[in-house]
């Protein structure tokens, strides 16, 4: 008896021939004509119908529930993330894993949405009827309007394409695009009915670029308190340099009794007086050798904004004033860069 179970050989492959390098780019072109011409015949159904399901979803003060199985589903779940992320709340559930238990999931009030390119796929059939028990709105998307999900609908999406993109006209191709398509036209119609903002979308996506640059202000990134760097006017810039020293931003603000700004002194201002072999920097006071009426900011401006006014000026640091002209904090380029704001 043999020590091991070793699995049959797999069976060879025959050799291909490799296709030429334009027999790939028409193949590429005629599907993509295909896809085309799919979404063409798509927009032409656009119609009272969408507008009907674009009514019952904007009027649901619920959740979007979207269903599918294989491709479908994949469809549906990318469909699903563009509700939420643009101002729908949505989720997806596996029509497979409805009938075991994830129909629970599905609360009162919500808008079910239902992918299926024939129409009839057994897990959806098997569970619309309870979801219509429930009493939840159903949303059909189907490539055939004469079929069992199509006719169970509130509302029904005709998907239909003329063919797919597969020469076989077997694998879901143009079809999952057009369904995918009108995903989108749902998605974005409802964004605009409801006003929604790139604040409002920097909300759903706080840890992306945009939710960066959205969101992010000054007062979240400057040094603010002991942590800014400031002198008076008569400080000498042997002080100066201490106090840079200390802050580590490559500035101090020159600030009066009432922390009113005066001025700035820079690492830059620094390097181009030590060029100059007359200046005693034991005994000059800052106050003539800074920067008057230097570049400032807001602490409830956005964090973006000071990296355009550092690049427009060719600045790398900010102070940062109150209402009132007084020094509320200071950043540099590097609080940016941190803050993956640049």
């Amino acid at each position: 008896m043999p020590d091991t179970i070793t699995a049959p050989l797999a069976a060879p492959v025959a050799p291909v021939a490799m296709p030429s390098d334009e027999r790939f780019v028409q193949s590429a072109r005629r599907v993509i004509e295909v896809e085309s011409r799919a979404l063409d015949a798509l927009e032409a159904r656009i119609d009272a119908d969408f507008a009907a399901a674009c009514r019952l979803l904007l009027g649901s003060a619920a959740r979007v529930v979207v269903m599918g199985m294989g491709k479908s589903g994949h469809v549906g779940r990318k469909i699903a993330a563009t509700f939420a992320s643009t101002g729908t709340p949505a989720f997806f559930v596996h029509a497979g894993e409805a009938s075991h238990g994830d129909l629970g999931m599905i609360a009162d009030g919500d808008v079910v949405l239902a992918l299926s390119n024939s129409g009839e796929t057994e897990e959806l059939l098997m569970v619309v009827p309870l979801i219509k028990r429930q009493g939840n709105a159903l949303i059909a998307m189907t490539g055939r309007p004469q079929s069992s999900l199509a006719r169970l609908a509130d509302v029904h999406l005709d998907a239909s394409v003329p063919e797919e993109a597969c020469p076989l006209n077997l694998a879901p191709t143009a079809s999952t695009t057009a369904a995918l398509v009108l995903g989108d036209a749902l998605a974005v119609a409802l964004l605009e009915a409801r006003g929604f903002t790139a604040d409002d979308f920097a909300r759903s996506h706080p840890a992306g670029a945009l939710g960066r640059r959205l969101l992010l202000k000054i007062a979240d990134v400057m040094h603010a308190g002991e942590e800014v760097p400031t002198v008076a006017a008569d400080a000498t810039l042997g002080d100066v340099i201490a106090e840079m020293s200390r802050g580590r931003l490559g500035m101090t603000a020159v600030v009066d009794a009432e922390r009113r700004l005066l001025g700035i002194f820079t690492d830059g201002d620094l390097r181009r007086l030590l060029k100059n072999a007359s200046v005693d920097l034991r005994t000059t006071p800052v106050a003539s050798a800074m920067t008057r009426n230097p570049r400032t900011i807001g602490a409830d401006q956005l964090a973006v904004e000071a990296a355009r006014l550092m690049e427009e000026h060719k600045i790398t640091a900010l102070v940062v004033l109150d209402d009132a002209g007084r020094v509320h904090g200071a950043l540099n380029v590097h609080d940016l860069l941190r803050a993956r704001v640049v």
